[in-house]
């Protein structure tokens, strides 16, 4: 497990843009969402407990928020050759069985995670209309226990952004498995 606060891109930075394939087997360009008011760019992987205790949450946010403006978009950058369940194949697969209502893309290159300074995974950024940053951090304060959630980190700054409220906290520690660097 890694807690990590240092971070490259911060509140106020540029999206950086990305061009990648998606399990439904579309190529999805970050220019492919300008309709959508907020963008929501999380770093995620399939093996990973953390990702794996949050899924059911962040599709939970993915159904809520689509119709709010707000496009999520998973983009999964880890190494799949030392990471097998990561691979391509596996992505689609587990899109299908959780029913992913957001795009789930494949970062081969890892070119994309380093842009965006991705950490750990989960890694959640959330962009505003200009595609500037507004939030980073943990989707919320209990990643193994759902039930005992009392901070709703990245609901609560969505909730702000959608409202156009400034958020108190912009930027907190992200917690997950790092993201699996290629040699």
């Amino acid at each position: 497990m890694a807690e990590i606060s240092n971070f490259d891109l911060h509140p106020g930075d540029l999206a950086p843009p990305f061009s990648l394939p998606g399990v439904d087997g579309k190529t999805y360009r970050s220019d492919d969402f300008a309709a959508s008011s907020h963008l929501l760019v999380a770093f995620w992987c399939n093996h990973c407990p953390y990702v794996q205790a949050w899924e059911g949450r962040m599709i939970g946010i993915g159904r809520e928020y689509r119709g709010r403006g707000v496009q999520v978009v998973l983009i999964n950058s880890n190494d799949a050759r030392a990471y097998p369940d990561d691979r391509f194949e596996a992505m689609v697969e587990r899109a299908r069985l959780r029913e992913y209502p957001f795009p789930y893309l494949r970062d081969e290159s890892q070119s994309v995670a380093r842009a965006y300074g991705a950490r750990v995974t989960p890694h959640p950024m959330l962009f505003g209309p200009d595609r500037r940053m507004i939030f980073q951090g943990r989707i919320d304060d209990q990643f193994d226990a759902p039930e005992r959630v009392r901070h709703h980190y990245l609901t609560d700054a969505l909730d702000a952004a959608l409202a156009g409220r400034t958020l108190a906290t912009p930027e907190l520690p992200v917690q997950g498995c790092s993201v699996k660097w290629k040699p």
